[in-house]
């Protein structure tokens, strides 16, 4: 049966890298960052902007999962509260998939390194610091498998998860 893997987390956990880990060793897969459908300039958050990003996720997720190219069906974005990923999940079509859900967390000194890194690197900008560290509490009360991310790489999370959903 196909898969639809959800990976959350807060923001500078190491979503995208590890997603990108994860298709490398879970074929055949497509992998879907939530960023992608909303990566505008300014970046503007409305009531319309919200509807916008998750009708365009839904679009693509029910895309991906119709295509019988795909066993695994990848998609990660921040999704700090269940209300979001239900949305997500009301918008799809069919139910000949199985969901699997996680949480990627980090210590708050983990979390700090690698933001202050992709900061000087010049992929974050500095308040993203400030608006991610807020979120790490909210993941914990959510209906996901958590992995911490502390200490290990992008490819050992990928590895990971590959684990779960095959068992």
């Amino acid at each position: 049966m196909k898969r639809l893997i959800l990976i959350n987390g807060t923001m500078g956990v190491g979503k995208t890298a590890t997603c990108n880990k994860l298709i490398e060793i879970l074929q055949p897969s497509v992998f879907l960052d939530g960023d992608w459908c909303w990566n505008s300039k300014p970046f503007v958050v409305t009531n319309e902007t919200k509807q916008m990003v998750l009708d365009n996720i839904a679009h693509l997720l029910n895309n991906f999962l119709a295509c019988p190219a795909y066993d695994n069906v990848i998609f990660c974005w921040v999704m700090h509260q269940e209300s979001i990923i239900n949305s997500i999940l009301s918008r799809l079509v069919g139910d000949d998939y199985e969901i699997y859900k996680f949480t990627l967390t980090a210590s708050e000194s983990a979390l700090t390194r690698r933001i202050t890194k992709d900061v000087e690197a010049g992929v974050r900008t500095p308040d993203v610091l400030e608006r991610s560290l807020p979120r790490v509490r909210l993941y914990d009360a959510m209906d996901t498998v958590k992995i911490d991310v502390s200490t290990i790489s992008p490819r050992q999370a990928a590895e990971k998860i590959m684990q779960l959903v095959q068992s």
